[in-house]
């Protein structure tokens, strides 16, 4: 018996030959042969391993964490996620993080709120940089000359441009004032 076959629950043995064309489900996912970047992904594998190494262990959950949501993801889309689908998955752990810490700030519970902004300061370094609000309200004014000039639609084409970049509130807030002014 080699070590490239396989023993199926019968007792039969099936050497390589005999399963056929057998691809990696990586090679099943992407079948095009054209290479999906991973170098966010790439970073946060890396960084999580210095972080274990270093035993620091709030890097570790989070950096850990975030590659959980990575690969849960892909499992939910079927393929292997590009940086701006990291990015999205990372916008949206920071989000959660943000969400949670002015909840417990309300609760007053401030250790725990600090607890969960630290960690979303570890996520946003993997963030592009930002945009500022000015540089919006200029995309925002060069979409309402090209024609959108209804809520829904604006946001339909501003959201692509500034995804990862850009609070989603203070868009849709800065399109309310562009839109009445």
């Amino acid at each position: 018996m080699s070590s490239r076959d396989v023993r199926v629950p019968d007792r039969r043995l099936i050497g390589p030959r005999a399963l056929g064309s057998f691809t990696t489900p990586n090679e099943n996912r992407n079948p095009g042969g054209s290479s999906v970047s991973n170098e966010l992904k790439s970073r946060l594998q890396s960084d999580l391993n210095a972080a274990r190494k270093e035993r620091d262990k709030v890097r570790t959950l989070v950096l850990s964490t975030a590659l959980a949501e990575v690969r849960n993801r892909e499992i939910d889309g079927g393929e292997e996620l590009d940086d701006e689908g990291v990015v999205q998955v990372l916008t949206k752990a920071i989000k959660q993080r943000r969400d949670a810490s002015e909840q417990m700030r309300a609760a007053g519970r401030d250790e725990l709120a600090d607890k969960e902004d630290a960690q979303s300061e570890i996520l946003s370094d993997y963030l592009p940089e930002g945009l500022t609000e000015d540089e919006v309200r200029t995309i925002v004014r060069e979409l309402i000359d090209e024609g959108a000039t209804e809520m829904g639609p604006l946001m339909g084409r501003l959201m692509p441009k500034i995804r990862g970049r850009f609070d989603g509130k203070e868009a849709n807030r800065i399109v309310r004032e562009e839109l009445a002014g």
